[in-house]
């Protein structure tokens, strides 16, 4: 028997994991394309990358991770795979506020360099150290509706709501991928080469009398 054709990829989403150094952004990343989580992970040099396809409205979405490096001397690095990118997770430490207090110049990079139509969600990572909290959910939560991201709370020790975040930005980038296909495909049809109505116009006729150019008085 041959062996049967790999599922077709109908949309492939570049995803970058951004934040300060520590947040566990590469323990996100691991947990959600190898289900794996190290204890000794350490600091992510540059730029990582990892891959995982997922099916969503019947449609195969790969997803191309980038886990950028938190670091300041990584930052003319990490800042260009924003360009390219269509969704962001931008990764917090639930037990550290200054983590949480730097996501403001971390989504002032973001919107600088990426996309403007980016679809950004803020993840407060670390959520099995309910006993360190340092940031209230709520506060964090106002933030991002004022904001205008979406927001989650995840722990990729245990792996709270790891895949229910990657699930959730990739689903809302696919929705919003498939409006906008269906909204150009709808001006293309509208468009006047293919909806031309041919209109016959008869012949003018005057059935005015003829008047002579000279008459005797």
């Amino acid at each position: 028997m041959g062996s049967r054709d790999p599922p077709t990829l109908f949309f492939v989403f570049p995803v970058v994991l951004i934040g300060d150094s520590g947040v566990g952004k590469s323990n996100l990343l691991s947990r959600f394309t190898r289900n794996e989580f190290n204890l000794e992970s350490k600091s992510t040099i540059g730029v990582e990358f990892a891959t995982r396809s997922i099916q969503v409205d019947g449609k195969t979405i790969k997803a191309q991770i980038w886990d950028t490096a938190g670091q300041e001397r990584y930052r003319a690095i990490t800042s260009a795979y924003y360009r390219g990118a269509v969704g962001a997770l931008l990764v917090y430490d639930i037990a550290k506020h200054l983590t949480y207090e730097n996501v403001e110049r971390w989504l002032k990079e973001l919107r600088d360099h990426a996309d403007s139509n980016i679809v950004i969600m803020l993840v407060g990572n670390k959520s099995d150290l309910r006993h360190l909290r340092a940031v209230p959910t709520d506060e964090a939560r106002a933030f991002a509706e004022k904001n205008g991201l979406s927001f989650i709370e995840t722990s990729a020790l245990d792996s709270t709501n790891v895949e229910a975040a990657f699930q959730t930005i990739l689903t809302e980038i696919y929705r919003i991928v498939s409006q906008k296909q269906m909204s150009d495909r709808r001006e293309n049809d509208m468009s006047p080469s293919n909806n031309v109505v041919p209109i016959h116009v008869p012949p003018t006729t005057e059935n005015k009398p003829k008047v002579q150019c000279c008459q005797n008085i």
